[in-house]
C-alpha cells in the first residue's frame, strides 16, 4: 500500500519537476552568458554592466523565438508524423543554428524595418535604454503567447517594442507610419496567401493523384514532379532570404538557379520514386509515404532559412547596444560580433528543445488533422508565399504564412467533405423509388470515379429527373441539405485564439515596451 502511494505521488509531482528542470536549464544558460560577458572586461568598465543585462535580454529573447516561432517550420512535419518530435527538435536546432552563424551576416539594421527615426533620440543613453526596453517586451509577449499556445510573429513582436519604446522616447513624431500600416496589412496578406496557396497545391495533389483510379501510375508521374517544383521554389527561397546576408542575388538569377536545382533534383528522384511507388499498394496511405522524405527536407530548409533571418529580431537589438555602448553615438546598422550570434544561436537551440513542444503540437495537430501530402503543401505555400511577397515588395510574416497554410488545407477539406455528403444525398433523393442494394452499388461507383466522371453522373440524374418529371430538391431542402452535412474539420476555438493573437502582438508589446523604457530611464537617471 505505500509503495503504491509512492508511485500516486511520483506521478502526481512528475510534471512539476519537468518544469523544474526545464527553468534550471533556461536559468544556467542565462547565467553563463553572464558569466561569459564578465569575462570580456571588469564590472567597472563604462557600460559593461549594460551590456551584461542587454546580453540576458538577448538570450532571453533568443529562447522564446526558439519555444514559439520555430514550431511553424517543423509543427506539420510533426503533425503529419513525417517526423518525430525528438527528431525534429534536433533538426530544427542544427539548422536553426546553421543558418544563424552561417548566413546570419555581419551586419544588422539596428531599428528594424526602419518604422521610427533614430535621428530623434536624444542621447546615446536614451537609444540603449530604448532597445533594452524593446528586447524584453518582445520576449515576454512571446513568453506569455507560448504559454497561451498561440504561434505569433517574432518579427511583429520586436517591431511592437521598438515603436512603443521609440514613441515613449521621442514623442509620436518618431514613428514612420506608413511603414506601421504596411506590417498591419501583413496579417491579413501573410495568412491569407499561405491559405490560398496551401489549398491550391492540395487540390492540385487530390485531382492529378487521389482523385485517379490507379493512383500509384499517378504517383509515378506527379511526386518526381512536386518535388522538382518544391526544390525550385526553396533553392529560390534560400538564395533569396536565406544567403541574402552574404550573397546578394537578383530575384531572376534566384529563380534561375532554383529552376537549374530542381530540374536535377527531378530527374534524380524519379527513377527512386517509381521503385518505390511500384512495391506499394493502390491506396492513399501509399501515396502519403512518398512525401516523407521532401518534407523531411523541407523542415529542415525552413529552419535554415529561419535561422539565418530571424535570429536578427533576438541579437539585432542586442548588437545595437553593444555597438552604442562600445563606440558611442547611434548608427542605423551595427556590426554582429560573433559572441552575439552565438547568444542567439544557441538561445534559440535552448528555447525549441525546452519549450518548442508546446506549439509544435499546437501548429502540427490542434488546429486540423494533418498528413503527409497536407503537411507538404504547407511547407510549399510557406516558400512560394515568401517568394512572391519577396518580388511584389508585400510584407509577410512566416508565423502567419505557415498557420495560413494550415487552416487553408483545413478549410479545403471542409469544403470537399461537405460538398462530397451534399451529393451523395441528393443521389439517394433521386433513387428514393429505388432498391436500397442498387442505390449503394451506385454510390460505391459514385465514390470509385473520377472528378469528371463525378460530374456527368450528377448531371445524368438531374437529366432522368427532368424526363421523369422527379421533384427537383427546393431551395430550402439545399439549404439545410447544406446545414446538416457540414463537415467542421479546423478548430475554431483555434481559429479565434490565433487570430487576437495576431491583432494584439503589436499594441501589447508597444505598451509593454513604453512602460519599460520609463521604468529603466527612472532607474538610470539621477
Amino acid at each position: 500500500m505505500e509503495l503504491q502511494n509512492i508511485t500516486n505521488l511520483e506521478k502526481a509531482t512528475s510534471k512539476g519537476r519537468q518544469e523544474l528542470f526545464r527553468i534550471g536549464v533556461a536559468l544556467l544558460f542565462i547565467v553563463g552568458i553572464m558569466l561569459f560577458i564578465g569575462t570580456r572586461g571588469g564590472l567597472d568598465t563604462p557600460g559593461h554592466v549594460m551590456l551584461m543585462v542587454a546580453a540576458v535580454i538577448g538570450g532571453y529573447m533568443a529562447m522564446n523565438i526558439g519555444a514559439n516561432d520555430v514550431a511553424n517550420n517543423v509543427g506539420p512535419a510533426v503533425g503529419s508524423k513525417a517526423l518525430t518530435l525528438g527528431g525534429a527538435i534536433v533538426i530544427a536546432a542544427i539548422f536553426e543554428a546553421s543558418g544563424a552563424l552561417i548566413a546570419g551576416g555581419d551586419v544588422v539594421s539596428t531599428i528594424k524595418k526602419g518604422i521610427i527615426d533614430p535621428s530623434a533620440i536624444g542621447s546615446t543613453d536614451a537609444f540603449i535604454w530604448l532597445m533594452m526596453a524593446a528586447l524584453l517586451a518582445g520576449a515576454l509577449w512571446l513568453n506569455i503567447a507560448t504559454a497561451l499556445g498561440a504561434p505569433v510573429s517574432t518579427t511583429h513582436s520586436i517591431v511592437g517594442g521598438v515603436l512603443g519604446a521609440g514613441i515613449a522616447a521621442g514623442g509620436m513624431g518618431i514613428a514612420n507610419w506608413s511603414k506601421m500600416s504596411a506590417i498591419a496589412a501583413s496579417w491579413v496578406i501573410s495568412p491569407v496567401m499561405g491559405g490560398l496557396i496551401a489549398a491550391a497545391f492540395l487540390l492540385l495533389i487530390k485531382r492529378t493523384i487521389t482523385y485517379q483510379d490507379d493512383m500509384i501510375a499517378a504517383a509515378k508521374r506527379m511526386v518526381p514532379l512536386l518535388v522538382g517544383v518544391m526544390t525550385w521554389a526553396f533553392s529560390t527561397y534560400i538564395v533569396l532570404k536565406g544567403f541574402k546576408k552574404i550573397w546578394k542575388v537578383e530575384f531572376g538569377s534566384a529563380v534561375l538557379i532554383g529552376f537549374v536545382v530542381g530540374v536535377m533534383v527531378l530527374f534524380l528522384v524519379r527513377p527512386l520514386v517509381t521503385r518505390v511507388a511500384e512495391k506499394l499498394p493502390n491506396e492513399k496511405q501509399s501515396i502519403n509515404k512518398l512525401f516523407t522524405l521532401p518534407l523531411i527536407f523541407a523542415a529542415a530548409l525552413l529552419s535554415f532559412a529561419h535561422g539565418a533571418n530571424d535570429v536578427a529580431n533576438a541579437v539585432g537589438p542586442l548588437a545595437a547596444i553593444n555597438d552604442a555602448i562600445m563606440h558611442g553615438g547611434i548608427v542605423k546598422k551595427a556590426s554582429i560580433p560573433l559572441w552575439v550570434m552565438m547568444v542567439g544561436a544557441l538561445g534559440i537551440a535552448v528555447g525549441l528543445a525546452l519549450y518548442g513542444p508546446k506549439l509544435i503540437k499546437t501548429v502540427g495537430s490542434e488546429i486540423t488533422e494533418l498528413d503527409k501530402m497536407r503537411a507538404f503543401c504547407i511547407a510549399m505555400a510557406a516558400a512560394v508565399t515568401v517568394i512572391i511577397a519577396t518580388q511584389l515588395g508585400l510584407p509577410v510574416s512566416s508565423t502567419h504564412i505557415a498557420v495560413g497554410g494550415i487552416f487553408g488545407v483545413g478549410f479545403l477539406r471542409e469544403f470537399i467533405k461537405t460538398s462530397y455528403a451534399k451529393m451523395v444525398e441528393e443521389i439517394k433523393m433521386h433513387h428514393q423509388d429505388d432498391d436500397p442494394v442498387a442505390i449503394e452499388a451506385y454510390l460505391m461507383q459514385f465514390k470509385k470515379a473520377s472528378v469528371t466522371r463525378k460530374g456527368e453522373m450528377l448531371a445524368e440524374l438531374k437529366e432522368r429527373a427532368k424526363t421523369q418529371h422527379d421533384a427537383p430538391l427546393t431551395k430550402k431542402e439545399r439549404k439545410g441539405l447544406r446545414k446538416v452535412y457540414r463537415h467542421e474539420l479546423v478548430k475554431r476555438s483555434a481559429l479565434l485564439k490565433i487570430a487576437a493573437a495576431w491583432v494584439i502582438t503589436v499594441p501589447v508589446s508597444g505598451l509593454m515596451a513604453a512602460l519599460l523604457y520609463y521604468m529603466i530611464r527612472g532607474m538610470m537617471l539621477p
